[in-house]
This record gives structure tokens, C-alpha cells and sequence, in this order.
């Protein structure tokens, strides 16, 4: 049986597009199981693949069931080294790990302002204190990380990573909020949606929202 990553809806979930990101940085075989999220019979259906109820759940023969999205990038890293979800370099890996950990926990008044929807395109009427810090902060961290380790490419540590795949739902909500950002932040935005395993995500939350217009 291959890997199957269940997922919630590609234009919301943005937990799920974290998961979804790393399986594909390690170019495996695996199916995906999309069980829509917001209808009566959600949590009911996802109970049957995750303990939490929620998304996304990575599902494996020889490991069992392994929930959230950061233990799930663990485990694909530790099962595929060879494709470097994590920076090689000690130092580099120690600080991908630590902005993981900060987006997994923090920016709560961004998500909270900001849900993903990545068809939307308006701008808040205001916006909060407390969302321009969080903004500020996640503008710092990827100024951190591309001038200490993004000499090789033009993401955070120059070549995809987790912490690309952990920030990917961020810049999306930076985009579909019209978050005027600093030159080189904006770059790495558009970084993202020229990724092709984030252009696949984006196309397919396009037509998502589309249909359930």
C-alpha cells in the first residue's frame, strides 16, 4: 500500500497544503484522500483515518496513522533523506526547525484575520495591530533565512525545504489579502506561486472554489 495523505478542502486547509508539500518535495508514490471539510458527516469521516478528527493524517502500511503537519514532515524526512526536506547544513537545519516550530505554534492573529482562501483577492478594510506584527515578524524570519542560507536558490534556504512548505499557506494569505510587502519578501512570494508543486495546489483550489460557487 503506498503513503495516503488525507487532506481537507485545497482552497481552506491550510495544514493541509503544508502536509501535501512536503510529500511531494520527496517525489513518493501516494495517494491522496480528500475529505471536504464544514459539512454535517466531516468530522465523522475523518475519524475514521485520524485520532484528532482533523487534516491532514499521513496513512502508511508499516507505521501506522501520523497526524499533524509537522510530524508528518518528520517522518517523510526521516523515511527519505535523500530528498532533503531539511537543510544538510547543522546550522541552517537548526534554524529551519525553529521557524517551523514558530509558524506550527504562532501568528495567531494572522490565521485568525486572515483564514487561507486562495481564491480570494480583497483587502481588509483594517488591518489589526496585532495581524502588522505578526506580518512583520514572518517579513524578518524569511529576511533571516534568506541571508544566512539562501545563497543557493531562491527560497528560504535556497533550495525547497519544510520551512518553504511551512510558510507556502502564509504568503498565500499574504496574496489573497493584498499585504503590500518589502521588495524582497514580495519576491519570495512570488517564488512560491512560480513553485510547481504549489502552482498544482493553487490551480486545483482555484477550480475548487469555482465549483462550489
Amino acid at each position: 500500500m503506498p503513503l495516503n495523505l488525507v487532506i481537507g478542502n485545497k482552497n481552506y486547509s491550510s495544514w493541509s497544503l503544508r502536509a501535501w508539500l512536503a510529500i511531494e518535495l520527496t517525489g513518493a508514490a501516494y495517494d491522496e484522500t480528500l475529505i471536504p471539510l464544514f459539512q454535517p458527516d466531516s468530522r465523522q469521516r475523518l475519524l475514521t483515518h485520524s485520532p484528532t478528527g482533523k487534516v491532514p493524517v499521513l496513512l502508511t502500511e508499516a507505521d501506522g496513522a501520523i497526524w499533524d503537519s509537522l510530524s508528518i514532515g518528520e517522518y517523510l524526512a526521516e523515511r527519505f533523506p535523500e530528498a532533503g526536506l531539511w537543510p544538510l547544513d547543522v546550522a541552517a537545519r537548526a534554524l529551519a526547525r525553529s521557524v517551523c516550530a514558530e509558524m506550527h505554534s504562532g501568528f495567531m492573529a494572522l490565521r485568525s484575520h486572515m483564514p487561507m482562501d486562495m481564491a480570494r483577492r480583497q483587502a481588509l478594510d483594517t488591518v489589526p495591530a496585532e495581524v502588522e506584527a505578526d506580518i512583520q515578524r514572518v517579513v524578518a524570519l524569511w529576511a533571516e533565512c534568506r541571508r544566512r542560507f539562501g545563497q543557493g536558490g531562491p527560497y528560504l534556504f535556497g533550495q525547497p525545504s519544510l520551512a518553504d512548505a511551512f510558510f507556502a499557506p502564509v504568503a498565500s494569505r499574504l496574496r489573497s489579502y493584498a499585504v503590500a510587502l518589502p521588495d524582497e519578501a514580495a519576491a519570495y512570494v512570488e517564488t512560491l506561486y512560480q513553485w510547481p508543486a504549489f502552482q498544482r495546489w493553487y490551480q486545483a483550489a482555484l477550480e475548487e472554489a469555482e465549483s462550489s460557487e
